[in-house]
């Protein structure tokens, strides 16, 4: 099974495809240099995959990699950073 995350700014969120099917997203609001993420969703048929863990950490190492930062209000991402703590640094304090 190959999973790919990518950017879609049109619907301002990223997604994760897993054999070429959307199997989910996690979506944003942009805030000047920072992302913040509202809510995450993973097809049925791909929960329990660790799709949900792919696209989180597939998600927060692009936004490094454009040296953003992020709000994670999402539960979901909020719940992955605090269980991978190499992450906290690119969360912002909500303004």
């Amino acid at each position: 099974m190959s999973n790919l995350v990518e950017d879609n700014p049109a619907k301002h969120r990223f997604e994760i495809l897993v054999d070429d099917a959307l199997a989910g997203f996690t979506a944003y609001l942009v805030r000047g240099g920072v992302l913040v993420f509202t809510h995450t969703e993973v097809d049925t048929r791909f929960q329990n995959m660790g799709v949900g863990g792919a696209l989180i950490r597939g998600t927060l190492d692009q936004v490094r990699a454009r040296g953003a930062r992020v709000v994670p209000q999402c539960p979901f991402m909020s719940a992955y950073i605090d269980k991978h703590p190499e992450y906290a640094d690119l969360v912002a304090e909500p303004s």
